[in-house]
């Protein structure tokens, strides 16, 4: 039983690979785990998010090209970097120190046959975006897709327990660093590039817990509609993705043990997402299946209706 008296099914007994909810009445949990630290490391969780969805083939929608995806170590970065990968594009995952996420993720990707390039810099630093973007550079010799993915969330019950700090370091994580890492894509972009940027469904329905996560997701939204006006005369599309309850390093650092054995639950399809499946709604808008595509926000969140 769940805190609402609701019938739950452990994770455990999820059938095809743990993610295919058979029973849609029947909320499905997590252990109880918690980790004391921002990022969180993928490779703690229990269990561990799923990257890959295997019956995902590609077809070379994103054949030789470069993207840049920030985040990329672990949670929806990771499969959105394996995604591209299936697609035929070679990859840079910027992350802040999670080095074993980041390795794991390097080794897929290179299984796929394609390269990948972690480049481990503190984002919310200025000169470190510009230095991700100048090695890709000198790496591949081009960059024709950029993933601003990277985030934290810090709950506090009340607008009176965010300090100061807790403000900065949000807004300079979640926003800031997104302005500095397409200014500093922005003169290797061409017409044809994409700008794909993280927010969440929570910048619309809102939370009453993460104030300043949310604000800096809204943020994020017009951040994604005012560039893509911006850019169009160019010929680079900017859309956004809107993730619901996923599955990421971000839940165990952020959420306390008991509430991570409900997260997700509360969504019509009573159970959280995978990263996998995020992946396709980035795909879409790298390629050129969405090349009339900008200015938009795709919902991936479990059913939930918000506008």
């Amino acid at each position: 039983m769940n805190p609402r008296g609701e019938k739950t099914m452990p994770y455990s007994m999820y059938p095809y690979l743990g993610w295919k909810q058979q029973c849609t009445n029947v909320p499905v949990v997590f252990p109880s785990q918690h980790q004391n630290r921002q990022p969180g490391f993928e490779y703690l969780m229990n269990p561990h998010p799923l990257s890959e969805n295997p019956t995902y083939t590609g077809s070379g929608k994103l054949k030789n090209k470069v993207a840049i995806v920030t985040g990329g170590d672990s949670g929806i970065g990771r499969a959105v970097a394996i995604a591209f990968a299936k697609e035929g594009a070679d990859l840079v995952i910027a992350y802040l120190d999670e080095h074993q996420d980041a390795a794991d993720t390097k080794q897929f990707i290179n299984s796929l046959g394609r390269q990948c390039l972690p480049i481990a810099k503190d984002l919310r630093l200025e000169e470190n975006c510009h230095s991700v973007v100048e090695t890709t550079i000198k790496t591949y010799g081009r960059l024709d897709i950029l993933v601003n993915n990277h985030g934290v969330q810090f709950h506090q019950r009340s607008i009176m327990g965010i300090t100061k700090e807790q403000l900065i370091n949000t807004f300079q994580t979640n926003i800031i660093s997104f302005f500095d890492m397409t200014k500093a894509a922005l003169p290797h972009l061409r017409a044809g590039s994409s700008i794909i940027n993280t927010t969440s469904d929570t910048a619309f329905s809102g939370m009453s817990f993460m104030i300043d996560y949310t604000a800096t997701k809204g943020a994020i939204v017009s951040f994604t509609r005012s560039l893509s006006l911006s850019l169009a005369d160019q010929g680079i599309r900017v859309n956004a993705v809107a993730p619901g309850p996923i599955w990421t390093p971000l839940i165990p650092s952020a959420f306390t043990a008991e509430e991570v054995t409900t997260f997700g639950t509360d969504v019509p399809l009573r159970r959280p997402g995978q990263p996998f499946e995020l992946a396709p709604a980035y795909v879409l808008l790298a390629s050129d299946d969405g090349s009339y595509m900008s200015g938009k926000i795709i919902f991936v969140n479990g059913g939930s209706i918000v506008t």
